[in-house]
């Protein structure tokens, strides 16, 4: 391989998102970060914890970065961080290559959309009602939401454990993840998040708060198991869209649908998939510092999609 040959497969880069999700949400796309080509893919493995570990084993060392989709590796309440003892499982089958769950973009990439969101007046949050389906795994969006002059709701209690308990403040939500973020790492993922076949289920529950919302933000597979049919005229901010998933939004009478991550050949990929792909990019073994992601997305112009349904 000449010097122009090796140069060429430096830019190209490969990314596999390892899914506790349904495999009919699987997708390939690329992205061109600057001069480097990142191929991306993603496999669901419909809640089977075991076929995960063995796909993480087989692609480690196999491509430039991994993403791990359906759970998160650890959530933070205070100055605390709860590592999932599934996922930490999970990751004992990778050795040489690193593991994103998008925990990095959401605390950046996420928090940066808000403003933008609000800075170029593409959604107005001034006096409205927001719904964020669940925040313990969002706290970027969270604190940049609270900046704004709008009335948030936090759905964790509710649409995360079932119990009809609203959190109306930052502050309430931080005691609350205090008290239930170092048990519910304890438990199975499938206990709090909908993993394999239930991601398409849905569950009537509490459709009010989404009524009652201006917009409604957060983890898209929360949104679509818990919203009601209708949600005329609002605005949805979130990831993980399909082109199957935009068409149920348009037809339920969705306003605005912004998401976070980028849309690429026609749907968006989840953070973890995209923080892959900025670790590969970067060369990195290991997730990136916070201003380094930062960095990296006003350098790369990474911006939200904004589609207009009406």
């Amino acid at each position: 391989m000449d010097s122009e040959e090796i140069q060429k497969s430096e830019k190209k880069k490969t990314v596999i998102s390892i899914s506790i999700g349904s495999s009919q949400r699987d997708a390939k796309g690329s992205l061109l970060l600057g001069d480097t080509e990142v191929m991306l893919e993603r496999k669901g493995t419909d809640g089977d914890m075991d076929k995960a570990a063995r796909l993480l084993q087989f692609y480690d060392g196999k491509v430039d970065a991994m993403g791990l989709g359906g759970t998160d590796l650890y959530l933070v309440a205070g100055d605390h961080r709860y590592v999932f003892a599934e996922s930490e499982r999970l990751l004992k089958q990778v050795r040489n290559t690193p593991v994103l769950d998008g925990s990095g973009l959401k605390n950046t990439l996420e928090r940066m959309a808000i403003r933008y969101l609000a800075d170029n007046h593409i959604v107005e949050f001034n006096h409205k009602r927001v719904l964020l389906v669940c925040a313990v795994d969002r706290f970027g969006m969270a604190e940049a939401l609270s900046e704004q002059k709008c009335q948030v709701l936090f759905g964790d209690i509710i649409y995360g454990l079932g119990c009809n308990i609203p959190i109306r403040s930052l502050a309430a939500l931080q005691r609350w993840a205090a008290l239930l973020v170092p048990i519910i790492t304890r438990l199975p993922i499938k206990w709090m998040y909908p993993t394999g076949k239930k991601q398409d289920s849905h569950v009537y529950r509490h459709p009010e708060y989404f009524t009652d919302s201006d917009i409604i933000a957060g983890d898209f597979l929360f949104i679509k198991r818990f919203m009601p049919s209708r949600l005329e005229g609002k605005t949805v901010i979130t990831n993980t869209v399909t082109a199957a998933d935009r068409q149920m939004l348009k037809a339920a009478g969705v306003k605005t649908l912004v998401t976070t991550t980028p849309c690429l050949q026609g749907r968006s990929f989840g953070t973890n998939v995209l923080e892959a792909a900025i670790v590969a990019a970067s060369g990195s073994k290991t997730a990136l510092p916070p201003e380094e992601y930062e960095e990296f997305i006003k350098k790369y112009n990474i911006m939200p999609s904004i589609e207009r349904f009406q």
